[in-house]
């Protein structure tokens, strides 16, 4: 297919290195979106819908530039009793929402749209993963907290880096948690002609 470079719609380091992974020829193309979202939605309906938001942004810039591909949006929310926990607003936050994950199991949420920026196809996804965290003192969340990881998120943990420490085990994907799951995300560019294997 002509059009199998991808152009990813995030600035995460993350998705980007999960990305590069797929050994497909992609760029980056990053546009600031609002995130709010007013009506009460599901976890589902909150990584769709935000996600489509950031591959919309990108699909839109790039119309008048003549790029081609396939584009990316991605996004991951954590979810406990029915609470969204996204990104932590500073230290203290970062602390509250590992004060109410540890010892308990919680769900990972990631939303992936792919726009195709000719044709304008467009395919909204999304998986979930039940993360199950150790029991933690106050003291060992305050360490992990002060390494500085928590602070960019959802959830106020990365389980690709320190945060796997605090993690007890895992239902679902793990790429999911970590903000793009490469095994849905193949299936969905197969649908515009990529094969990623």
């Amino acid at each position: 297919m002509k059009n199998s470079q991808l152009i990813l719609a995030s600035s995460s380091p993350r998705r980007q290195q999960l990305i590069r992974s797929l050994n497909l020829p992609y760029t980056i193309c990053v546009n600031d979106v609002d995130e709010t979202l007013t009506e009460k939605l599901t976890p589902v309906e909150i990584v769709e819908v935000l996600s489509t938001k950031k591959a919309a942004a990108v699909f839109e810039k790039i119309q008048s530039k003549n790029k081609h591909g396939i584009i990316i949006g991605a996004d991951t929310i954590v979810v406990k009793d029915e609470q969204i926990f996204g990104k932590p607003k500073d230290k203290n936050d970062a602390i509250s929402m590992l004060l109410q994950l540890q010892g308990t199991k919680h769900e990972v949420y990631s939303g992936i749209t792919c726009i195709d920026s000719d044709s304008g196809k467009r395919i909204v996804e999304s998986q979930k993963t039940i993360v199950h965290m150790k029991s933690l003192q106050i003291e060992q969340i305050e360490r992990y907290v002060n390494t500085g990881e928590p602070m960019d998120k959802a959830g106020a943990y990365a389980i690709q880096g320190l945060g796997a420490t605090i993690v007890d085990s895992i239902e679902g994907s793990y790429f999911n948690v970590v903000g793009l799951s490469l095994s849905l995300l193949s299936d969905m560019l197969g649908e515009f002609g990529i094969e990623v294997i």
